[in-house]
């Protein structure tokens, strides 16, 4: 693999392929769903080719989902310092999933959500599929970053309410230092709740950020989170439908171990098999393509700079997720749809982030870059 062979990715080889993000506005450049137009890696190729192999069509035999759950160790170990039991980590299908088990399985079910905004899109539907009640607090921003509204998360906050944290932070692409997370640890301590901690995008991280697991800063924040990750965003695996529960709380353990085991039972062996074999055997790979997407990201900086002077914009520390705010062109309505009719360029529409979203588009810049700077000139000339 090599910059050159990912640029030389066309539009048609990918509408070819016949995936959601190509095919679901037929003629636009797909970037909205958070898929990356890069393949995968060789080992993850040749994991799925085992299942055939081995004739892996029934269910997950112990020892892939033990195998599973070392990688899973060692990955976080090796990237983060984060030393996990193997017995703390329990697979599941996705992270909404994982999430949906943990509000059913380890909350009383008449507490709230406490969900900083703008946010992952499905967040929000997890709160209507269990009936709770979500509270949006939106994030604040300045020229340079953003910052959590710490008062007003402590208004929010009760006890047995669940904050998501989503570090890096989808939509905006912020990855937290570890001060921010320890302020916000104290608050989460003082009201008595707890933080579903999702962390899909720790793997892809642009220096100088660092990812800090949140679960790790202290006694207190282990026992009152649950982390979910996956290796679907950064080794492009969504599809095989298995992302890992991390439970640091004995309580917690304990409860799952007696609750949790149709969340725990849903991962998939192709998952499972492609899941050990991107943690254990394709770290290059994730180091040439998170190159690769730092230099999309610059690219975008600059392309915003030029061709959008009028739009607010952070420059992402993580995700390949960029947050446009598109309102200095006066429309706060149908963004995502006004700029696919026109432009014919595929973006998610900022309101299904929360009422904040409005004026708002979120651009996926995992594509090959011929295709990304072609959508930001499109995006340009039709606003």
């Amino acid at each position: 693999m090599s910059v050159l062979d990912l640029d030389a990715i066309t539009q048609e080889s990918l509408i070819a392929k016949g995936g959601r993000k190509w095919s679901t506005f037929p003629g636009s450049i797909g970037a909205f769903i958070a898929e990356m137009d890069f393949g995968v890696a060789p080992a993850v190729r040749q994991a799925l080719r085992e299942i055939d192999e081995r004739d892996l069509y029934g269910y997950a035999p112990y020892g892939l989902t033990a195998d599973l759950k070392s990688a899973t160790a060692d990955f976080c170990l090796d990237r983060y310092g984060w030393q996990i039991p193997t017995d703390h980590i329990e697979p599941a299908s996705d992270v909404i999933a994982a999430f949906v088990g943990v509000l059913t399985h380890l909350t009383p079910a008449d507490t709230p959500i406490v969900l900083p905004t703008p946010a992952y899109m499905p967040f929000f539907d997890v709160a209507k599929v269990t009936g709770r009640e979500l509270i949006e607090v939106p994030m604040l921003r300045s020229e340079t970053g953003w910052s959590m509204d710490l008062d007003a998360i402590a208004a929010a906050l009760t006890p047995g309410a669940t904050l998501v944290l989503c570090n890096p932070h989808n939509p905006i692409g912020k990855v937290y230092t570890e001060s921010e997370l320890l302020a916000l640890a104290e608050v989460v301590e003082s009201a008595g709740a707890r933080v579903f901690s999702d962390e899909i995008h720790a793997p892809v991280v642009y220096g100088p950020a660092r990812h800090t697991p949140y679960a790790t800063l202290t006694d207190a924040t282990a026992a009152h989170t649950t982390t979910a990750t996956a290796a679907s965003k950064a080794f492009n695996i969504p599809g095989l439908k298995c992302a890992q529960l991390i439970l640091t709380s004995a309580e917690d353990r304990q409860t799952w171990a007696q609750k949790g085991q149709f969340v725990s039972g849903a991962a998939s062996n192709p998952g499972i098999l492609a899941t050990t074999a991107a943690y254990n055997s394709s770290r290059d790979w994730l180091a040439e393509i998170t190159g690769y997407l730092k230099g999309n990201r610059d690219l975008l900086t600059d392309l915003v700079s030029t061709l959008l002077p009028n739009a607010a914009y952070i420059q992402p520390e993580g995700t390949y997720l960029a947050w446009l705010d598109l309102r200095g062109y006066g429309l706060e309505t149908d963004l995502a749809k006004h700029i696919e009719s026109r432009a014919e360029v595929a973006v998610t529409e900022g309101r299904l982030c929360g009422a904040v979203g409005a004026g708002h588009i979120r651009v996926n810049f995992a594509l090959p870059r011929p295709l990304l700077t072609e959508a930001i000139e499109r995006i340009a000339r039709n606003l």
